[in-house]
């Protein structure tokens, strides 16, 4: 149960709600209780009428009477036993918005080596199926364990009080019932965990079967995927019958433990009542809807059992991602205004995953404003420069500097809000192209985004849709080209305004003659920005203020277009073999 203290936060958050569900819980089974009693009197009266010890008149009455405060009990027994469910499973909901809550937000807050080492299927996992089976715990585990308990604290002393050796040969199965379910419910903890465990692995292959399906029908793997889900489903299938297999024991255990309890009522009670020991054969009808009574609450114990080990196996789940520290810690409270200067002292940057060393001892300045070009191979190092600017990882070793001052000391929110990034691979939400580029700015009117549409040259696209700027884009944008879900992107980056441009090789997917047209509205736009740009085009850099030509980690030369086109070298390589059209 320690995985579960987690939740304690919550139950103090909704501790009157929680007690007022508790309190209505139990005066429901109080008056539950009451219908048995008067069942008996009801006996006892028919009883009396046939002694002859009280008159017809006197029974109709008492009849009367019984029957009206059963069917009273009953329906006040129903009405707290709605406002039970109204209160406590409403409590479980809450206790569910605010963990997801609390889980996603901090999925927001870890680093990216975090979601490089995790997969995204377990990661949806956790926030859905585990903490279901949290809330399972939070509202009907508490409703029915306050129910059982009441029911137990107030019918057995009442059962001893009215017949103490019938209740002791009634109650004589529930201990050995407790001794079962203890031994069961350590199984059903461990094959609870596998279950969970099996249910990650099955939503990860699925999201990237479903975000893979281009690849999956290019390359006609379907067989071989299907093969796949196959031997998955039969892992799940094993896992979750090896789980039923044992929670199938419960009732049938229940049911049986209940059926010899009712034999003893009926045995015992019919000798006690024969020899006299009870006066009222309405004692043995009474005891008999005592035991139903306890059929349900002792079968469910079974169930509760269930879904605490189940909770606790999801709970430690959820926790161990709790549990996870970010890299990247915003060290600083209050905001830090940008300008826009750059500068990098020896940085050495080594990724934790790969263990790949992407820069090793890179110094550069960038004054606020200007425009520095990244050019280099595969692998040299230009996206990381962009990743470390942003922090979205810290450097090895080395220092970064913004406007003088080390990156670690800004305040995070102030350095990112003040940067307008274009990733390599543009991603689009599943959402409106006009929502999509409102993403870099919530507050910009369609003017403005119809504005930045036009200098990223994506306008004339969006107008030759049939709903325009309304149209829905499919999961990560598949309805666009790639072309168009890169200058969407650069219209975002645009309308954020910031100090600091990112853009990381965003023209790729781009003709030469568009290029030309989004660089040249770039380079106005960019004026008293500073701007970083990663590319593999000599047209795309050439009109920087600087040009840096990286090699596996490390500057191999800088300076303008004019200044590296003069000396033999990769750049002026690279410039001759486009301009002839061989790369």
């Amino acid at each position: 149960m320690k995985e579960l203290k987690h939740l304690n936060k919550y139950f103090k958050k909704y501790l009157f709600k929680l007690l007022m569900g508790i309190l209505i819980t139990i005066i429901a089974r109080v008056f539950s209780l009451i219908m048995p009693s008067y069942v008996n009197k009801s006996i006892q009266a028919v009883e009396d009428f046939m002694s002859n010890v009280i008159t017809l008149s006197d029974a109709k009455g008492m009849l009367f009477q019984y029957i009206l405060i059963i069917v009273g009990a009953a329906l006040l027994s129903g009405l707290f036993t709605f406002l039970m469910r109204q209160t406590i499973i409403n409590v479980s909901r809450y206790i569910e918005y605010d963990l997801k809550n609390e889980v996603f937000d901090h999925y927001q807050l870890l680093s990216l080596n975090f979601y490089k080492k995790n997969r995204i299927g377990d990661l949806m996992n956790r926030i859905s199926e585990d903490i279901n089976q949290v809330r399972l715990y939070a509202g009907p585990a508490i409703m029915y364990g306050i129910q059982t308990l009441t029911l137990f604290a107030c019918l057995i002393p009442l059962m001893f009080i009215k017949a103490p050796t019938l209740a002791m040969y009634t109650l004589l199965p529930l201990p050995i019932l407790s001794v079962l379910i203890y031994q069961i419910s350590k199984v059903i903890h461990k094959r609870s965990t596998k279950v969970q465990e099996y249910l990650s692995t099955l939503s990860t292959f699925t999201q990237e079967s479903f975000s893979g399906v281009a690849v999956i029908k290019a390359y006609s793997l379907e067989p071989k995927i299907n093969s796949e889900l196959q031997d998955l489903a039969q892992e799940g299938k094993d896992t979750s019958m090896a789980l039923a297999k044992v929670n199938a024991w419960f009732f049938p255990l229940m049911i049986l433990l209940i059926g010899i309890s009712n034999i003893f009522v009926i045995y015992i009670g019919g000798r006690q009542y024969i020899s006299g020991q009870i006066e009222s054969i309405g004692i043995i009808a009474e005891f008999i809807l005592y035991v139903n009574m306890l059929t349900w609450p002792v079968a469910i114990v079974g169930w509760l059992t269930s879904i605490i080990q189940r909770a606790e196996a999801s709970q430690k789940r959820i926790n161990e991602f709790l549990k996870e520290e970010p890299s990247i810690k915003n060290e600083v409270a209050q905001d830090t205004p940008i300008k826009g200067n750059i500068e990098f002292k020896n940085v050495t940057f080594t990724y934790e995953d790969t263990n790949i060393t992407a820069l090793n001892k890179v110094s550069f300045t960038i004054q606020a404003g200007e425009t520095v070009a990244f050019l280099g191979k595969t692998g040299s190092g230009k996206s990381t420069i962009l990743d470390l600017v942003a922090r979205l990882y810290d450097v090895s070793s080395g220092e970064i500097l913004i406007d003088g001052v080390p990156l670690q000391k800004l305040n995070l929110n102030s350095l990112r809000s003040s940067i307008g990034a274009v990733p390599q691979d543009a991603f689009l939400f599943s959402d409106t192209i006009e929502n999509n580029i409102r993403f870099g700015n919530e507050n910009a009117t369609h003017e403005e985004i119809v504005d930045v549409a036009k200098k990223a040259v994506v306008h004339k696209n969006i107008q030759g849709f049939a709903k325009k700027y309304n149209t829905i884009l499919g999961e990560r944008g598949i309805t666009l080209s790639g072309g168009q879900k890169q200058r969407v992107s650069i219209a975002r980056a645009l309308l954020k305004d910031p100090k600091i441009y990112l853009f990381d090789d965003c023209l790729s997917a781009v003709d030469t003659e568009t290029e030309e047209e989004i660089l040249n509205n770039l380079k106005r736009e960019s004026q008293d920005r500073t701007t970083l740009i990663v590319s593999h085009r000599v047209s795309s850099a050439k009109n920087a203020d600087k040009i840096i030509v990286l090699e596996n980690g490390t500057i191999l030369q800088e300076g303008t277009h004019e200044e590296l086109n003069n000396i033999d070298g990769y750049y002026k390589e690279l410039y001759l073999n486009q301009l002839s059209g061989k790369e």
